[in-house]
């Protein structure tokens, strides 16, 4: 009956699509191209890696002129590969890997070391805002531009929702631009994955400057995956609306997405007391046949600012969104010995998610004698709540190696979905960017004042506890122009997470910590000329946590400490050769714990080296034509704090080509990909939960894009 269901799903939203794709090309073709003479302060650079960012309270800045490591994607790098989730396209920087399985329905991030993504409400942004973009994962087609400060961000962005401070991954959607955009785009993946998108984008300039702006962005894939017994079905819809008259800028932002997953791939624990199997081959899958897991994400985001005069700028925003779950599969299998044996229960789950978020503020710029200023003011209110229903079924036994099928009874589904927990973060901000020196020292000193409700109910639905605290998060950063393309920056910045509740078999039970202070260091250059950008940081971060000690008592007397070095270059060292590669070197260690078998450890999840490099070469005989190659290493991370059990370091190598060519008038673009070219067996990373992730069977791809 689920499947069936599925399948009418995505039939409606196929039909739906085609029928849409059919009146919009009838429409939109005919229309000429519209040139705009106009700045924009939002425009980036037309190679791969982002020049320009929101970098929260103090907004879109050049990223050579900030004093915090930032780094990202144009939509010309997410357009050129066939990524097939968010994760996909940031761990192309090495400071970033993905700790969930290929084949799921989940991103989780490790980020300089920290974990991103890892519990039930989504931590990334969509358009500088919490709460907005999909919860659990994002779809690339609707990405123009991915944006990512490595580091804690409260200062600037404001608390977490799960109170993550390794990062933060802001994702910029698509937006109508001063050329007429159509595209359609036909993929295919192994085994037998086929996906249709359409991508149309119109911008109306009327003679007095009004401005109209449409971009929608839709379709859908569906099929077989690598993974064994496993597919996976995906629609969504993407339409921004963009509207400019003087003074005034508008914009509204919604989103539709649907994933369906058939014998969705699990992440594993792995039993104490034995040694961590070598990973399976990619293609095994230890869920069985029947398991599936829905998940439907909608959400809305309105913009607006307002120029009162040339140094102040008003601004607000206001949306949410909302997640519904469902899904009957394995709860965790666990290995519970060297030959890859693994138990695991069946589930059927509920999660229901909503969130809201509110912003508002005031960007101004003035001159006091020989200091520039630009002064930011900014409050925000975010709210989420998450409604969790399960039920239990029965036990199965498998093994990575050779997956057995078993005649399983899949658990009914829960008969009420009760409110699991609330959370609301609230916050005022201030900042001010001093430029003395004729503009070559910027001073940026800021603080920000932030208060976390947070209350957890059982399953009667009364409170089981409530969380009250409010912390004061101060930033400075400095930005110094050594010559025209050098700068060297430094800063200190906090990251805040919600403090821990005392639990029921510790003397002081219910006792709430004061909320967790990660602090950060970091000094760093960059550089853009010659066609090369490149930036070279380095960094400490400590973060706090609690433990039970010797005498029964919970408090914070925990601390991990990364230090770290990073460099990142990208650029076209001759013509036609165009190189993107990084290098995280981080020295992690838990410095403090009431527990001396851990103390000194180096902590779960964390490589001591991870490196990517990729080059794009055009042959020159054969005008259009480029092939790619890609190599990826992660080294031996411990899944456990006592450094007893480990996976190993891993490299893979991804190869591609693509051909752009006209034909009759039309633009088309050709691309064959392979991912993991010699189908390396791997465990990709370990969460900070201590479960390992099944690395990516060798892949390929290939797709058409025509623009019309």
């Amino acid at each position: 009956m689920i499947a069936r269901r599925s399948k009418v799903v995505l039939l409606r939203h196929v039909v739906t699509f085609i029928f849409a794709t059919s009146v919009t090309l009838g429409t939109v073709i005919a229309e000429d191209t519209i040139v705009v003479n106009a700045d924009d302060a939002n425009t980036i650079d037309n190679g791969k890696i982002i020049k320009r960012a929101n970098i929260g309270l103090l907004g879109n800045k050049n990223t050579l002129n900030t004093p915090f490591s930032v780094n990202g994607y144009t939509s010309k790098f997410i357009e050129a590969h066939p990524f097939k989730t968010l994760g996909d396209i940031i761990q192309n920087d090495a400071s970033i890997r993905i700790t969930s399985p290929a084949g799921g329905i989940l991103d989780s991030l490790m980020i300089r070391g920290f974990p991103i993504g890892e519990g039930n409400i989504g931590e990334i942004l969509l358009n500088g805002v919490y709460g907005v973009a999909p919860n659990y994962q994002l779809l690339p087609q609707y990405i123009d531009r991915v944006e990512v400060l490595k580091g804690p961000g409260a200062g600037l962005y404001g608390m977490s929702p799960n109170g993550g401070i390794g990062g933060v991954v802001n994702v910029v959607t698509k937006q109508a631009v001063a050329r007429n955009i159509t595209k359609m785009t036909t993929t295919w993946e192994s085994d037998s994955q086929f996906g249709q998108y359409i991508d149309v984008g119109r911008l109306w300039v009327n003679p007095d400057g009004e401005m109209w702006g449409v971009r929608f962005n839709g379709g859908g894939s569906g099929g077989d995956l690598r993974q064994d017994n496993s597919g996976k079905n995906a629609t969504f819809g993407a339409l921004a609306l963009d509207y400019a008259q003087g003074q005034l800028r508008t914009s509204l932002d919604l989103l539709d997405q649907y994933q369906h997953v058939k014998s969705p791939n699990r992440p594993f624990l792995a039993s104490s007391g034995i040694n961590i199997p070598l990973a399976p081959d990619g293609k095994k899958n230890i869920a069985q046949r029947g398991m599936w897991w829905n998940t439907r994400d909608q959400g809305a985001l309105f913009h607006a600012e307002y120029d009162i005069n040339d140094n102040v700028t008003l601004f607000a925003k206001a949306g949410g969104g909302r997640t519904r779950v469902s899904r009957v599969s394995e709860q965790t299998p666990t290995i519970f010995n060297v030959q890859g044996d693994v138990v695991s229960t069946l589930t059927n789950y509920r999660f229901n998610v909503n969130r809201y978020t509110l912003e508002a503020g005031a960007r101004g710029s003035l001159t006091t004698g020989s200091v520039e200023h630009q002064l930011a003011l900014q409050t925000s209110v975010y709210h989420d709540r998450l409604a969790v229903g399960s039920r239990i079924g029965q036990t199965v036994y498998s093994n990575i190696y050779s997956p057995r099928a078993e005649e399983v009874v899949k658990p009914s589904a829960p008969s009420q979905i009760p409110k699991a927990s609330s959370s609301q973060l609230s916050s005022v901000a201030l900042a001010d960017t001093l430029s003395v020196l004729d503009g070559r020292l910027d001073i940026i000193p800021g603080a920000r004042f932030q208060r976390v409700r947070s209350d957890n109910f059982s399953s009667n639905g009364n409170r089981s506890s409530t969380y009250a605290e409010s912390a004061f998060t101060p930033m400075l950063g400095l930005l110094y122009r050594l010559r025209q393309p050098v700068s060297l920056y430094a800063n200190y910045i906090e990251g805040l997470s919600k403090g821990d509740i005392a639990p029921e078999t510790a003397e002081n039970a219910g006792q709430v910590m004061r909320p967790y202070r990660s602090r950060q260091y970091e000094v760093g250059a960059k550089y853009d000329a010659h066609g090369v950008l490149g930036t070279l940081s380095l960094f400490q971060i400590d973060r706090p946590s609690g433990a039970v000690d010797g005498n029964n008592l919970y408090s914070v007397n925990s601390e991990q400490r990364n230090r770290g070095i990073e460099l990142s270059l990208s650029g076209d060292p001759v013509d036609g050769l165009n190189i993107l590669g990084s290098l995280s070197l981080i020295d992690a260690e838990l410095t403090r714990s009431p527990n001396s078998e851990v103390r000194g450890n180096r902590p779960v999840g964390v490589a001591p080296m991870q490196a990517n490099v990729g080059v794009t070469y055009t042959l020159p005989l054969l005008k259009g034509l480029s092939v790619n190659s890609q190599i990826n290493y992660s080294g031996k991370q411990y899944v456990n704090q006592t450094n007893t059990q480990s996976i190993g370091s891993w490299t893979t190598v991804d190869m591609g080509a693509a051909y752009k060519t006209r034909i009759y008038g039309i633009s088309n673009t050709f691309r064959f990909d392979v991912r993991n070219v010699f189908d390396r067996h791997y465990w990709a990373g370990a969460s900070s939960y201590s479960t390992i992730a099944q690395g990516a069977p060798r892949s390929f791809f290939a797709s058409v894009t025509v623009d019309f």
